[in-house]
């Protein structure tokens, strides 16, 4: 099996990373660190290419989202080995489908602090995984 840590550009990915490099320590699984390029990310990559008469291929805009994860790891090196993972959509739905093609153990998340109106209002990357996937979700708070 493997744990999921999905981790953005905020200052939550080192927390994320380090509750989930314990669960994998802990269990023995594998650890799979991914980042999510929203579909409007791909979109503006695609776009600033167009000037330069090339278009952009998938795999290489996959390559742009799983830099996040290289750069988080390198900033913040972990003790498990990991696997790197770049996707693009919709966050939510790609985390949850990326944990149940891997049989993922744990999806470790760490949600925005935010009040009960900017919940509603805004939705949550967090509140979607914990509410549309049948595979127990960790929520890092940070201080």
């Amino acid at each position: 099996m493997v744990i999921v840590a999905a981790v953005d550009r905020s200052e939550r990915a080192p927390d994320v990373l380090d509750q989930a490099a314990t669960l994998t320590e802990q269990f023995g699984d594998n650890l799979h660190v991914v980042h999510v390029m929203t579909r409007s990310e791909a979109v503006d990559a695609e776009t600033a290419s167009i000037s330069k008469d090339d278009a952009v291929e998938i795999t290489e805009l996959r390559a742009v989202a799983a830099s996040v994860v290289t750069d988080l790891l390198k900033a913040h090196p972990v003790t498990v080995e990991t696997t790197e993972t770049g996707l693009i959509g919709d966050p939510a739905d790609e985390i949850i489908e990326y944990a149940e093609d891997h049989d993922a153990r744990y999806i470790v998340i760490g949600p925005r602090r935010r009040s009960q109106t900017g919940k509603i209002l805004f939705g949550s990357v967090a509140q979607t995984v914990l509410l549309n996937t049948n595979r127990p979700v960790v929520s890092v708070l940070s201080q």
